[in-house]
Order: structure tokens, then sequence, then C-alpha cells
């Protein structure tokens, strides 16, 4: 027996809804073509590539996702899935077997016909030998991949997975033409609306319209620019060099609203500022002494003073009010430096003296919150030396390199994906090497769980076990503040997974 899922037809399934249907809507406001998107991004990085393994950041998830590349389901800007290469999908009862129907008539832009073998080979690169994929751990439950026709593909999964379909729509998870896929990493060959036409890793990209595009989009041509400095992306908006720009420095948002020519958006979402520490490093591997940092830090002042109020207080879990199975009713965790001494002389370091990389290459103001931290800290009896790190470079050579630093996470549409992506043992973004076997079986348990109540529970669980035992601290959660000229439209509904519309900008937006 399958599950199967027609064109506008919602599907409660293991407690997610799925939705197969169109990605693109209509809008009530009329959409113009035409002229020249010129966008000043951040999170552009020198070793940037068209392997979407390797993105982790705006400026790729915006070129790439959102531009040259598709991939198989889209996260919609009302948060429900739609079908992108994919138009429609079923399931077997015990969401173990998953059948795709592809989308038909579509091109690559070498000319290549798309098909099941392009989505067979593009997932596999994720699990191949030797791969240090983030998406790794979306992919590595399926078993097999069979190719039942030129535009049908059906994954059958170790274990049943309700979210599976949400898993496809993961920016990393490109579709690449099948036995050419180092060419298309090369030159940016994919399905996407737009074309490669100048790729400057860290600098600049220059993108065209694809004249075979199986979307309609509005711009002719689109040119995204890397600007690091969150100062300089609004000095760059405000003089009319750029259209649009991503991750606005709350500080700046008064600014911007006195500009006419200018309008800030901003959406709630389940983006988060994090402070992870490296769990298998000393003094981290204590649990106590990583209790204590998360003691350490006070939420309000930083929330008041970093986001200016354009967000709220983290408890240190990753799941957010944008999620489905967001504890709200956790204890909040507070500022107790009282508690913070007595949870380190428990573990022997009375007098710890740590150091706390940071660059606002992570998130604007990430450096001026490390500095808070480091005042904050001394009633604790820790003294932090704050190391201002270089913004290019930062997420290679800091993230997961220094034992204790700043970071930034978009969150996920998912609990599943959040937790699989961050939490999970020895998952390549693990990014705080953290090991916790009861954990990991509440993960297996809730991903193939259909009752709603019980799914609730073993969340509510997991996200008591990663505040209390995890190694990151998660101090608070930002909104996603973009700002666009006012030359720029949109739909009256924007997406909250990523910045810049969920990423899809180029896509969903057009010249008033």
């Amino acid at each position: 027996m399958t599950l199967k899922l027609q064109r506008r037809t919602v599907l409660k399934a293991g407690g997610a809804t799925l939705l197969a249907t169109s990605a693109f809507p209509s809008f009530a406001t009329a959409q113009q073509r035409g002229g020249t998107l010129r966008l000043g991004l951040s999170g552009g990085n020198s070793t940037d590539s068209w392997d979407g393994r390797t993105h982790s950041d705006v400026f790729m998830q915006v070129s790439a996702m959102g531009g040259v590349f598709d991939c198989l389901t889209e996260i919609a800007a009302d948060g429900s899935l739609v079908g992108e290469l994919a138009e429609s999908w079923e399931s077997t009862t015990d969401l173990k077997t998953w059948t795709f129907n592809l989308r038909k008539g579509v091109e690559f832009h070498n000319g290549k016909s798309f098909g099941a073998d392009d989505v067979i080979e593009s997932l596999q690169m994720h699990v191949a030998e030797g791969a240090k994929s983030p998406a790794k751990p979306l992919v590595e439950p399926v078993v097999e991949m069979k190719k039942m026709s030129d535009h049908q593909v059906q994954f059958v999964l170790q274990a049943g997975d309700a979210d599976f379909p949400y898993q496809l729509s993961d920016y990393h998870i490109l579709i690449y033409p099948a036995g050419m896929v180092d060419d298309a990493i090369r030159g940016g060959i994919g399905t996407g609306a737009y074309r490669n036409e100048g790729f400057d890793p860290g600098v600049r990209l220059l993108l065209g319209r694809n004249p075979n595009a199986y979307k309609e989009v509005w711009f002719d041509a689109v040119e995204a620019i890397s600007i690091t400095d969150p100062g300089t992306r609004v000095n760059a908006l405000m003089t009319g060099e750029v259209d649009a720009i991503s991750r606005i420095d709350a500080k700046s948002v008064r600014l911007l609203e006195r500009n006419p020519a200018v309008e800030v958006s901003e959406v709630t979402g389940n983006q988060h500022y994090s402070f992870p520490m490296i769990t298998t490093t000393a003094p981290y591997d204590d649990n106590n002494v990583r209790l204590a940092v998360k003691l350490l830090f006070d939420r309000e002042e930083m929330v008041r003073k970093i986001l200016l109020g354009h967000g709220k207080v983290g408890n240190d879990h990753p799941i957010g009010p944008a999620n489905r199975f967001y504890a709200a009713d956790l204890e909040q965790r507070t500022y107790d430096p009282d508690m913070a001494k007595h949870l380190l002389k428990k573990a022997g370091v009375e007098d710890l003296q740590i150091s706390l990389s940071a660059s606002d290459a992570a998130f604007a103001g990430a450096v001026d919150a490390a500095q808070l931290f480091q005042q904050s800290a001394q009633a604790g009896g820790v003294s932090v030396t704050v190391v201002k790190e270089p913004a290019d470079g930062y997420w290679s050579n800091v993230w997961m390199k220094k034992p204790f630093c700043a970071c930034f996470w978009s969150g996920r549409a998912t609990e599943d994906q959040m937790f699989s992506t961050a939490y999970a043992t020895g998952k390549p973004w693990n990014d705080s090497y953290w090991d916790h076997p009861r954990f990991n079986k509440l993960l297996a348990e809730a991903r193939t769980e259909l009752d709603d109540s019980k799914r609730r529970e073993l969340y509510r669980e997991m996200q008591v076990i990663v505040r209390n035992e995890g190694g990151v601290a998660i101090p608070m959660y930002a909104n996603w503040i973009d700002a666009k000229s006012k030359k720029l439209a949109h739909s009256p509904k924007l997406g909250n997974v990523w910045a810049l519309d969920s990423a899809r900008i180029m896509e969903r937006w057009w010249f008033a």
C-alpha cells in the first residue's frame, strides 16, 4: 500500500505536512520582466565553488540553490513543501520507500536532458567514499536508489522517515548532470533559471537568464557581490550600488528606515546565534564546564545590545519558534554566575582561562557579543580572551577547528533535519563533536513515529538533553533582517528558512 500525493493535495504523515505541488505561485500584483538585480551578499569566501557539499553561507545559498541549480523539493514562502525538479511523490505506509515523479522537459545549461540518472548520481555524491558533505546524514539512510523510468526514481530507506521529502530541499543537495559532475562543478552547470556568466570566488558573480528555463523568473541578469563587512553592505545599498543586501546589523535598521528609497524586511524564523565548544577537547569535555559557560551568557543583555530587540533569548538548543515541535514550556536558562562558580569548582577548574574566537563573518555583532560574554563571565571567575579572527576563511579555518568560537545557524525546516545535521554523532557539521547515545536513539525513534503527540514528546526530550548536556551555548534567536531598494517588489509572504526570502530572491522577486 502506498500513500500517494497528488498535485494540490496535502497529506499528514508522521507529523509532517507533505505537499506535492507547483513551486511557482501566482500573485495579485503585476510582475514585470527585465533589469539586472544587484546583490550585496554576506558569506562569500575565496574558497567558494559550485560544489554544493561545500556551501555554508548566504552567498552560495542564494547563488546556487536560488539561481544556477535546483533541488528536488523546495520550501515555499508559506513554509509548505512544494516540488522543484520533482513534481510529486508518494510513500509506502511504513515510510521506508519513496517514489518521486520528476519534471519532464527540463534541460541543463549544456543542453543535456534532466532525468532519473542525474538525481541518483547527485545524491550519491554526498555518501561517496571520502565525501565530507553536511548533507551526508540526510542521504545516508537511503540504502537503495532505483531508476524506475527516465522520469521516476525510487528511494528505499533503512527505516521510515516522514520528513524525507523535506530533506531533499536542503541547499547542499543540488542536482548535477550525470556523467559530467566535475565539469558542472567547474562551470556551474545546473538546471536553474540563471546561467553562470562569470564567477570570481569571494568577489563577484555574474548570471544571465537561462533562455530554456522551465521557471518563470523576472530579472534578465543578476550580479552578486561579496561584501563581508555589515557596514559596507549597508552603505552600498544606501548609495544605490546594489539593490538588496543580506544580514543587516540590527544597529543599522533605524538608519535604513530613515532612507525613503530603502525598505527593511524582517521575518522571524529559526536563525540562532551559537557558541560551540568542542567536547573532545579540555576543558569542554566536562559537562560541568559546559553548563557553567552557558550560565555565564547574559542572554537578555545580548538580545538587547546585539539584536536591539530583533529576536529573542535562546535556551541552548537549536529548535526554534518556527519549528512544529518547539518545546516552549522548557524552563528558560538565565544568567547565574554563582551556579557557574559551583559547577566549575565541581569540575576542579575554579580559575578557568579560555579563549573565544569570533568574527562578524559568523554573524553581525559576533565580536561585540564575544566581548559581552567576556565581561559577564568575570563574575563567574572565568577569564576570557577574545580572539578577533579574519572574516575570510572563518568557516574553514576557525569553525570546528578552534575549541570555542562564534557561529550562526539558519535553523532547518524540520526538527529531524536540524538535529541530524548538527547534533547526531559523527556527522560532518556536528560542530561540538558531541556524542550522546540516548539522543541518537530518540532521534531515530522520532523519525518513524506517526503519532503526533508521541513525536512531540520525543523531540521535547531531545531538546532537554541538548540544553543540559550538549556542547553548544545558544543565547539568542535572531530575526532575519535584510534590506532592499523600494524599486524591488515581492509577494507579501517572505520565506523564513534562510535570508532573502529563503535564499530564493533571484526567482521570486522583480523590479516594480
